[in-house]
C-alpha cells in the first residue's frame, strides 16, 4: 500500500503547469507505479480553450466541480458537462474542451503516462506503449442520471454507495467508480485480484494496514493505492466522497466476499518495483 499527497508530487516535480499556465496538473500515478493506468488531478481556469487528440491513449475525465463544453471536432456534437459527469475520449476523438467555469477534474489514462509528457502540435501525448486499436468514439456518462436510474451498488451495511461508471464492458483498460461513504462506515477490504487507486475528494477517514497495524489518516486531495497484498480496514470519520480506479476493470456486478475481496476479472498489473 502506498499514499500520495500533492506536496510530495510538488517536491518530485510531478505538478505541471500546462496550456500557458491555465491548467495545473498533479500527476498522482504514472507508468512507473505499474498499476496499468495513470491519473492526474487537474485544475483549469475559466476561459481555457484547447484542442486535444489522444491518438495513443484512452482518457477518462471526471468533473468534480465547474463546467465544461466538449465538442467532437469530427461530428460537431457538443456536450455541456458539469459535476459528476464523465467523458471518455480515445484515438479517434479530436476534440475541443472549453472551460466555462473554473474546473476541477480527474483524468485517467491508459496506457499510463510517464508523467513528463507535453502536448504536441496536435494536442496529443507521445505513446510509450502500444495504444488502443479501436473504431469506437467518445462517450459521456452522467453520474446523477445513473444514480436516478438505480445503478448504485450498496455495501458496508448501507454505508457505502458505489456507482461503477466504467466497467470491463467499456474496454478502456480500467474501471472507474464514484463512491460515497457515510460517517461511521467501518469495513475490512482485501483486493486480492486487483489494484485500486483511491482519490479523496471530500471528508476524512482512517485506513489501517492490517498486516502491520500502521494507520493512515487521510483527507481531501490525498490518495491511497492498494493491491493484492494489502488487507486493510476503512473507517469513515465523516461523510466521504472518493473516486476508485481499478485495474483490471471490474465486470460491474461484483460484490465483496467474506474477505472483502472482489472476484478476479483479468490479469493483475505488477504494481510498483519491489511490491
Amino acid at each position: 500500500m502506498f499514499i500520495r499527497t500533492e506536496a510530495e508530487l510538488e517536491n518530485a516535480g510531478l505538478v505541471k503547469s500546462l496550456m500557458g499556465g491555465q491548467v495545473r496538473s498533479a500527476r498522482f500515478l504514472t507508468a512507473a507505479d505499474g498499476l496499468g493506468f495513470s491519473y492526474n488531478e487537474n485544475r483549469a481556469a475559466k476561459g481555457t480553450d484547447v484542442t486535444l487528440w489522444y491518438k495513443h491513449h484512452w482518457e477518462a475525465n471526471y468533473i468534480v466541480s465547474g463546467r465544461s463544453e466538449v465538442t467532437d471536432l469530427t461530428t460537431g456534437q457538443v456536450w455541456n458537462l458539469g459535476p459528476r459527469d464523465l467523458y471518455v475520449v480515445g484515438p479517434n476523438d479530436r476534440h475541443r474542451a472549453r472551460t466555462i467555469e473554473d474546473k476541477h477534474l480527474l483524468s485517467v489514462f491508459c496506457p499510463a503516462l510517464r508523467g513528463d509528457e507535453r502536448h504536441d502540435a496536435d494536442g496529443a501525448y507521445v505513446g510509450h506503449a502500444p495504444g488502443p486499436k479501436t473504431d469506437r468514439r467518445m462517450f459521456v456518462k452522467r453520474g446523477d442520471a445513473l444514480r436516478a436510474q438505480g445503478q448504485e451498488h450498496i455495501f458496508a451495511q448501507g454505508k457505502d454507495r458505489t456507482l461503477r461508471m466504467l466497467t470491463q464492458a467499456d474496454d478502456v483498460g480500467f474501471g472507474f467508480s464514484d463512491v460515497f461513504f457515510s460517517a461511521g462506515a467501518d469495513t475490512n477490504i482485501w483486493f486480492k485480484h486487483h489494484w485500486e487507486a483511491n482519490h479523496i475528494l471530500s471528508g476524512s477517514f482512517e485506513v489501517t494496514e492490517l498486516t502491520t497495524g500502521r494507520v493512515h489518516r487521510l483527507g481531501p486531495g490525498m490518495a491511497y493505492n492498494v493491491g493484492p497484498k494489502d488487507r486493510h480496514r476503512l473507517r469513515a470519520l465523516t461523510d466521504v466522497h472518493l473516486i476508485s480506479i481499478f485495474c483490471p476493470a471490474l465486470r460491474g456486478d461484483e460484490t465483496h466476499d467474506a474477505d472483502g475481496s472482489l472476484s478476479a476479472s483479468g490479469p493483475v498489473p505488477p504494481g510498483p518495483a519491489g511490491y
